[in-house]
């Protein structure tokens, strides 16, 4: 049964499995990255999160619910954490100082495999994506995944708005200089 399933799997979902082991073990090695690149990746993998989850059940309103509810609550308990000590921002260049981490890989691969996943049952079970168990369950998990996906760059948002805080505006350096 398994032969049967990735073989009748698409090709081009092969293709974006490589690409997305690709970007998260990117993430696994320490780097540097712009502020699009950190805000870019947890809105495209929400998005990805989401059209899984109308895509695979509609836009029930009990389904989004739940999806919504998910990504607040994990967003919530992320974005408490506090960052590893090496992480920066450095606002001359606009850059941040990125640790590796296995999270964002844990988190694509949770999110391609959840609409696998989906996707498989749903084909060999159509009569699934009407149960309401199965459908807030999936739900649930993708929300979970992007909620984690989106604190994660909140964090680092606030490194960005903290440097702000305590940088000396370019328009009234240079008043303080003549002093």
């Amino acid at each position: 049964m398994i032969n049967q399933i990735l073989a009748n799997t698409p090709r081009w979902v092969w293709f974006l499995l490589a690409a997305l082991l690709w970007l998260g073990l990117s993430q696994t090695r320490s780097r540097t990255a712009t502020l699009q690149r950190i805000t870019l990746m947890p809105l495209a993998m929400t998005g990805l999160s989401l059209s899984g989850t109308l895509a695979a059940f509609g836009a029930d309103p009990q389904v989004v619910l739940a999806w919504l509810v998910a990504v607040a609550l994990m967003a919530f308990l992320v974005q408490s954490q506090t960052l590893p000590a090496s992480t920066h921002y450095d606002p001359a260049t606009r850059l941040f100082s990125l640790p590796g981490s296995w999270v964002p890989l844990l988190l694509i691969m949770g999110i391609f495999m959840t609409k696998y996943v989906v996707g498989v049952l749903t084909a060999m079970q159509p009569a699934l994506s009407h149960e309401a168990g199965f459908r807030l369950g999936f739900a649930i998990l993708y929300g979970a995944f992007s909620g984690v996906f989106l604190a994660r760059a909140v964090r680092l948002w606030r490194l960005v708005l903290s440097a702000g805080k305590g940088a000396v505006q370019p328009e009234i350096q240079p008043a303080i200089q003549a002093r």
